[in-house]
């Protein structure tokens, strides 16, 4: 039985390369290919029978985290390993911290590359080489209340960040404004502040990877 894999990235060259490196390895792999969020959101709600989803950090249409937080919460039971160039450890700490299976560095080998695909389908994780996902820290706290957030209570606070009102996103939702009111309200809560204003602020440090300072905000 062939594994479908879709790789997530923004730029069809790299797709490209990425796709022939694997199709190299494993004939027993079936590839597809989305440039942005949406693509691959409309790929899985078409056809939720997928192995694993290979999502580049920052891609049009999501910022930094909010990609991997959306795609988490919608399709939880499809692992998901990030593709970035990005290397630094506190960034792939929190990629695992909400709820990625591994992350693999733009810069592998072929063999690597083929080998951290391969423990994930097999159900393991793939941490990168001196990396420690031991220990928890107050962000770890705040990582886990983020998880709860369902798919269109990330879809509210990202167009909150986007500084849209109630009447825009229940239009672009298709939803009612006391629905979009019930959403803010979780989120609220979910994010512990206490303002509209306090919640736009914590999504631009949620997009940005900057959970110290979110700890901080709510501490003082």
């Amino acid at each position: 039985m062939s594994h479908r894999i879709i790789i997530v990235d923004d730029h069809p060259l790299f797709r490209a390369a990425l796709r022939q490196t694997l199709e190299g390895g494993d004939s027993g792999m079936a590839f597809e290919e989305a440039g942005d969020i949406e693509g691959l959101s409309a790929a899985l709600e078409a056809n939720r029978d997928c192995d694993l989803v290979l999502l580049d950090l920052n891609m049009p249409g999501v910022r930094g985290f909010s990609g991997l937080l959306l795609l988490r919460a919608q399709f939880p039971e499809i692992p998901v390993m990030i593709v970035s160039a990005v290397e630094d450890t506190a960034v792939i700490r929190r990629c695992f911290d909400l709820g990625a299976s591994g992350f693999l560095s733009k810069s592998e080998t072929a063999a690597r590359i083929r080998e951290s695909i391969n423990t994930i389908l097999a159900g393991g994780l793939w941490v990168p080489e001196g990396v420690s996902l031991d220990g928890q820290d107050e962000q770890t706290e705040v990582l886990a209340r983020l998880a709860t957030l369902t798919p269109q209570q990330i879809r509210v606070l990202m167009m909150l960040s986007d500084g849209l009102m109630n009447k825009q996103i229940a239009y672009e939702l298709s939803i009612s404004e006391a629905t979009v009111k019930a959403h803010v309200s979780a989120i609220l809560q979910k994010l512990n502040v206490d303002s509209r204003t306090q919640a736009v602020i914590a999504a631009a440090k949620i997009e940005q990877g900057q959970f110290a300072q979110l700890v901080e905000d709510q501490q003082a």
